[in-house]
Parts: structure tokens; sequence; C-alpha cells
């Protein structure tokens, strides 16, 4: 662990002005508000946060990101505040421990949607500033190494995966990619600990008997430059284990089949340099087709630049080759990070088009695991590049489509998309960008996200845009619905309902606005009588009172039940009276009434059988019904006209099906008995805006 006067000393030697009296008081304030705490390894917990600014210093950081990773854990495990912290240290401290802080208090949830919570609030932070990410990276990665300390499994691999699918790509995404190989080696361990053991044994016997090819080779290509009066720095080393182990899944081949497992890097001291060495070696060596990448001339998103190219060496060994500036070196290590650390007048604010896109993925997701998706779609594919004819550059997943181009450039222009040109011809919007396409996207002014572009985008903001535009059209659709199924409800009212009755309502009900009211509606979500008696007080106090069945056992009677016991209508067939029925019952259970026909009856042998008929009560049984809409417009209001003018009431509604021509509804509708169902479906078979009508 860094002693006090080590982790100053390192701030100091790159930034000579740094707070010093400030540093000690922020070491000290995390030594003492930890106190006796403990981690899982026996060491003081202070000695996380401690190593964790000790990561900081190496990335040449400012003092008050130091600062921030000496109290990154204070507010969360101690008694200490962000109020105290702010007191101590100033706003901007306190605003950069804050944000870290939000990622790690939803212990709590499930899985999925922890991690999903902590990504949203992650995001969130650090799109105000970008240190917020690299101290939790830094975080991490210190807790990755001190992993195998926890002796919960389950735990462990939770935490692996989480951090093989938010955090590494977030660290790639950003250009860390020392953090990222490491936390990916570290997490892999963990999660596939065969794969793991067997990989590196293999390397390391590969590096016991190659009698030093690695060095050999590197002092090949330094000497081919050399000749030419090149002067370079060559490196080399195996592969990572878990790259390998990820060709090994991806290509479905053995480690053996894996040919290229040595990589080598040339550190030249100019851009121009590194084409004429790439000449050198493209000369001396064979190089293979396909291989060779210029990130030089259009780098990552995330400022990553290199040459990149795999030859064949002596024997079709095949090794792979980077070439890149000192600089360049140095960027695409530490990315962001070293952006901070060297462009000191020029640093970066977190809003790069990257994050922004993420930002807009939190803002369209409609919950924790959609949310997850995209964000993983966004922060961790391979990408290609695509150009506006105009000759803008955008970088996208491989496979992705016009329509992720359209999204890309902007969302408005995603929605508006109807067609695509690629290269200047007409394209469908499902084809495939190669790299370097020049895509025109074809807009119309009544266009609008459709559901079936789902089927071939693949990034996390197209993704996202589409389905809130969708689920805002549904909600339209359904809202409309719920305007004819409230005006019944005013229609059983004793007096006349004005706008002032209707705002009044919405308070009552908690609800947002009008549209909110009638979505509700439409959705089943009110019951009739509670919007009754929030629209007119008292109205309902004729009703007989709620108890604990639901409505039909209230209404229905059967015959053949002993008096007393409780019966339900089966979900599965919806039986209505008219139908011919049968109780199934178990023991100290009540009886479940299914139609005669119902198919789940077979799954019933081993309980009581009874043999039941409908009584002379009867309503508020619900019957199922499919129903199959034209795609077109006021289609959805003449089904509910339908409903209404049949005196039906509708209980639930879900689009279950849509294509270009028809939407499929599935409708839950109370009934009378089998002849309204039957009134009600002649009634849709009849009208022009019904394909077909089908009861379920």
């Amino acid at each position: 662990m860094l002693r006090q006067y080590e982790l100053v000393e390192r701030v100091k030697s790159y930034e000579p002005d740094a707070d010093e009296a400030l540093l000690n008081r922020a070491y000290v304030y995390t030594v003492q508000k930890h106190g006796t705490q403990k981690r899982a390894s026996g060491d003081p917990y202070f000695s996380h946060p401690v190593e964790v600014a000790g990561l900081m210093t190496d990335l040449k950081l400012d003092q008050e990101t130091i600062i921030t990773a000496l109290l990154h854990d204070t507010v969360e495990d101690t008694l200490a505040t962000i109020e105290d912290i702010e007191k101590n240290f100033g706003p901007d401290v306190a605003r950069l421990v804050d944000g870290v802080t939000k990622l790690s208090k939803i212990e709590a949830m499930p899985e999925d949607e922890r991690a999903a919570e902590n990504l949203r609030k992650f995001l969130l932070a650090m799109s105000e500033d970008i240190r917020v990410l690299l101290v939790k990276l830094g975080d991490r990665l210190h807790n990755m190494r001190t992993l195998h300390f926890i002796r919960n499994e389950d735990k462990r691999r939770r935490i692996a995966r989480e951090t093989m699918d938010i955090y590494a790509p977030l660290a790639d995404r950003v250009g860390m990619y020392e953090y990222m190989r490491e936390m990916q080696l570290l997490a892999f361990e963990q999660l596939e600990p065969e794969a793991y053991r067997t990989i590196t044994g293999r390397l390391e016997q590969i590096r016991s008997s190659d009698g030093g090819q690695v060095d050999a080779i590197a002092l090949a290509i330094k000497q081919a430059l050399a000749e030419t009066g090149l002067k370079v720095e060559v490196s080399g080393r195996e592969k990572h284990p878990y790259s390998i182990w990820r060709k090994m899944a991806e290509r479905h081949v053995s480690f053996e089949q894996v040919t290229d497992i040595m990589a080598f890097r040339v550190i030249t001291e100019s851009e121009a340099d590194c084409y004429a060495a790439l000449g050198v070696l493209h000369r001396t060596w064979q190089m293979i087709p396909g291989r060779f990448k210029d990130y030089i001339s259009t780098p990552k998103t995330n400022g990553y630049r290199s040459l990149h190219t795999s030859l064949i060496y002596e024997n079709s060994m095949r090794v792979e080759v980077q070439i890149r500036t000192r600089d360049m070196h140095r960027t695409n290590e530490f990315g962001l990070a070293a952006h901070w650390a060297y462009k000191q007048g020029d640093r970066p604010d977190g809003q790069v088009g990257w994050l922004r896109d993420l930002i807009e993925i939190v803002d369209a997701s409609h919950d924790a695991e959609e949310l997850l998706e995209h964000t993983r779609m966004a922060i961790y594919q391979d990408r290609i590049f695509a150009f506006t004819p105009k000759g803008a550059l955008f970088q996208l997943p491989k496979g992705s489509t016009p329509v992720d181009f359209a999204f890309a450039v902007h969302t408005d222009l995603g929605a508006q998309a109807v067609g695509a040109k690629i290269n200047g011809r007409h394209m469908p919007l499902r084809t495939v960008l190669g790299n370097g396409d020049v895509v025109e996207i074809i807009k119309g002014a009544d266009a609008a996200p459709q559901l079936e572009w789902l089927g071939y985008v693949v990034t996390g903001k197209a993704r996202a845009a589409i389905r809130r535009a969708v689920r805002l059209r549904e909600r339209d659709e359904v809202v409309e619905i719920g305007r004819m199924l409230y005006d019944e409800i005013v229609a059983r009212l004793p007096t006349k309902i004005g706008k002032k009755a209707t705002a009044a309502a919405i308070k009552r009900l908690d609800l947002e606005d009008e549209d909110d009211l009638m979505y509700c509606i439409g959705a089943a979500k009110l019951a009739d009588r509670e919007v009754m008696e929030a629209l007119v007080p008292g109205s309902t106090a004729q009703f007989v009172e709620e108890q604990d069945w639901p409505r039909q056992e209230r209404v229905i009677s059967i015959r053949g039940l002993t008096p007393g016991v409780g019966f339900k209508l089966a979900d599965c067939c919806h039986p209505l009276p008219g139908d011919r029925i049968v109780g199934l019952r178990k023991a100290n259970e009540g009886v479940v009434v299914h139609a005669i026909d119902c198919l789940e009856l077979a799954n019933g042998i081993d309980e009581d059988w009874l043999d039941l008929s409908w009584g002379k009560r009867s309503g508020g049984a619900v019957g199922a019904l499919s129903v199959v809409l034209y795609n077109r417009p006021g289609t959805l209001a003449e089904m509910a006209t339908i409903f209404a003018s049949n005196h039906a009431n509708v209980v639930n509604l879900e689009l279950v099906e849509r294509d270009s021509p028809f939407h499929t509804y599935e409708v839950d509708v109370e009934v009378q008995d089998l002849a309204h169902l039957t009134r009600i479906l002649s009634g849709l078979r009849a009208s022009e805006a019904v394909a077909q009508a089908e009861r379920i």
C-alpha cells in the first residue's frame, strides 16, 4: 500500500503546484473514516481507496481526481456525508465523489436490474464529468485484483460478469486498453476457470519451449526496419488469453488452430515513419489479405490510432504487427485518461459522441433489461466506417444497416427514414453496410419508425428510439379507446360532467393529465367504478360493496356447488353463461370452472370433477377475443365503437402482433353470456375495419 508521503510525491512529480496539505488531509480523512473496517483479504479497508488513488497517479490525473479516489467509498461505507466532503474538500470533489457513490447503492435489486440501474446512474454522472468514469474504472480494476479473496463463488461470478459486460467494454470505449485487458483476464479466470487454466497453461508451454522465438522475431523486424534507416522500438508478446479464447469460440476452432497467437508492436518517431515501416514489412514478408487496418487515417471513436497488419513469417507462422508513434501509443493504452493528462489546455468534458448516444439510450429505454441490452450493443461491438454524401464519417457496429446509420446521424433523421441510397444506388433499408460505404438517407415528412425495423437494426441507439416511438404510437391508440370507454362511463353517471370534474378526478387518481386518464381506462388499469367515484364522489354508493372475490364471482351463480364454496372462472378457456361447464377442485382449495372442451382439463386427472351448470344470475363474465384489424387510421376506434354499442366493457387490450397490413389484438371483454359475445363477434366480422375476429 502507498504511504502518505509516497502518494503526495507521485502527484507533485507531474503537478508541482498541487495542494500538498489538501492531499495529506484527504489521505488522513479516508484512514480515519474507514477506521478498523477490513476487506475480504484481511487488509485494512482504507488500503483500497489508497491503491485506487495510486492507479490515478499512474495516469497522471489532477489532484481533484486523486482526492476523489481517496474518498470515493467514504459516503457509502462510513458516516461521512456529501456535505462533509464539500465542507472539507470543496464542491468539485463533492460532486465527483457523489457521482461515484451513486453507482453502488443498488445491492437489493435483482442482478440485471441492479446492473442496469448502476449503469444508468453511471452514464448520467459521467456525462457531467468524465473523471467519474476514470475513478470508477480504477475502483473496479483494484476490486478485480482482489476478487479471489471473496469466498462466495456466486458473488465472485456476479462481479466478474458485471465487469465483463459493463466495465471492460467501457474501458475499451474510452481507449483504456491496459485496464480493459486486465479486467477481461481477471473476469475470464472467474467465469471460465477451466478454459482459463487450459489456455494459460498452453501459453506457458509455448513460452518455455519456443527458445526465445518471440524475441527472435522482434529482432528480425527491428533489423529489417533499421536497414532502411528507420529508428524504431519493437516488442512482442503472446496474445491475451481471453482474446485467444474468444477467437476459439467465434471460429469454433481448437487452440492449435488459432494461427496468430503472437503479436508485435512497432513504435516509430513520426506518423510518416509508420507508413514507411508498413511498406518495409509488406515487402519483406507476405501480408495476409483482408487483415490490414488503418486506424491512423480513420481513428476509432475512442481516439485509438495505429496501423494493424498480419504477416506470414517463416514456416508459415502468422504474426500480427501494430505500428504507431509514441504519442499514439500513450493515448492508445490510456485513452481519455492520457488525453486528460497531456492535453491540459483542451481537457475533455465527457460529452463525446458515443457518450451522448448512451445518454439518449438512457432516456429512451423502457425498463432495466432493455437499457442493459441497448447499452451493451452501444459499447461492445466491432466497428465499420460509413460516410454521408458530404463526407462526414460515422463509426457503426458491424452488421449495421441504413436505419442504424440514419439514427447515428440524428434521431429525427432515423425517425423520418423511408429509403436509402448506398454508393449512389437505391437499396433496401435492411441492407448491411460495408466499410467505406457512402449512405444517403431518403426522408418522408409523415414517416415514422416501424416495428419491423427491430428485425435488422444492431445499434442500441436505433433500437431504443424505435421501441420508444412504437410505444408512444401504441399509447396513442390505447388513449383513443380510453376516450370511447370514458364516454360510456360518463353516460352512466347521475349528472353531467365538465372539464372541472375531469380535472378533479385526475388529481384524485394521482394521474398526470387527461391523456394519462384515458390511457389507464383503455388499458383497463382503472375499473369503471374507480373512474365514476373519482368524477362524482359517492356516485357508486348504491352498488354492492366490493368483496375479496373477483367481479364475475359476485354476479354469476353456478348450480352444483356446495353453498359457501368459492369458485373462479378459468383464465385458459374463459367460460361464459351458455357454455357447457365442469368444475375442478383440489383439496382445501376453491373450484375452478372450465368450458367442457377446454384442453386444460386433461391436466386435471387427479382433481375432483364436478358437474356444473349456470344459475339464474349472470353478468361480468370475461370473454377472450382475437381481433385482426387493418393497419389504417380509425380502425381501432371502430372496434371500440362496436364494443360500446353492444354495451361490452373492455377489461384488457393487448397488441400481440404488428406487420405492415394488419395489427392483431387480444381483447378481454366483459359480457353477460355466450349470446352477448356472439353478437359482438358478429358486429366485428361485419365491420370493414376488421379482417378477422375469433373467440380464444
